[in-house]
């Protein structure tokens, strides 16, 4: 998609999210397939909204019904997990995502085993995605932190990427993950 597509979405919506209705910053803004296109949507305008990239990872290949569902669970007014101008939950995982610092996993022990909730998360997460789930280290580690809106410390990220690697859920090599769920 090109960047006017996108830039158009946000004029339509005021420079907002769709979702949240909170200002949305172009660095942040990302084209959201209300039927994904993995599932058979269009490119087409109808089927397009421009919200936070980080609501747009979680999202992924869900269906337009678990999406309502997503959007409906919070009880009250959503905030997108990536909204800039929101305050609560949203702020606080843009703030870890500004300040998580690259991974490293190299064979070195980590200190602790992931929380079984936010290990459980990640992988119910993933095999929603299907098709969409992400096909990096960075990108999966972007989504894992758009998963817990409250922040999540970088070495439960970590330990969390080294349990899906030793349960033989995902596999890495050069940057590169591919999945077996």
């Amino acid at each position: 998609m090109s960047t006017k597509r996108l830039e158009r979405l946000m004029f339509v919506q005021g420079g907002t999210c769709f979702f949240c209705k909170s200002s949305l910053p172009k660095a942040d803004a990302s084209i959201e397939h209300l039927f994904a296109s993995v599932n058979g949507g269009g490119k087409n305008e109808e089927n397009c909204v421009a919200c936070c990239k980080s609501l747009n990872a979680i999202f992924g290949s869900m269906s337009l019904k678990d999406k309502f569902q997503v959007v409906l669970n919070q009880k009250g007014n959503f905030e997108c997990p990536g909204s800039i101008g929101a305050v609560g939950r949203a702020a606080d995982a843009a703030i870890v995502t500004a300040k998580l610092p690259p991974l490293d996993l190299s064979n070195k022990p980590i200190g602790k085993n992931p929380k079984p909730d936010n290990f459980a998360l990640v992988v119910a997460n993933l095999k929603l995605r299907g098709d969409a789930r992400p096909r990096t280290i960075k990108t999966l580690t972007t989504s894992i932190v758009a998963l817990f809106p409250k922040g999540i410390a970088k070495d439960e990220i970590e330990a969390i990427i080294k349990k899906l690697q030793s349960t033989g859920a995902v596999s890495l090599s050069e940057g590169k993950v591919s999945y077996v769920l």
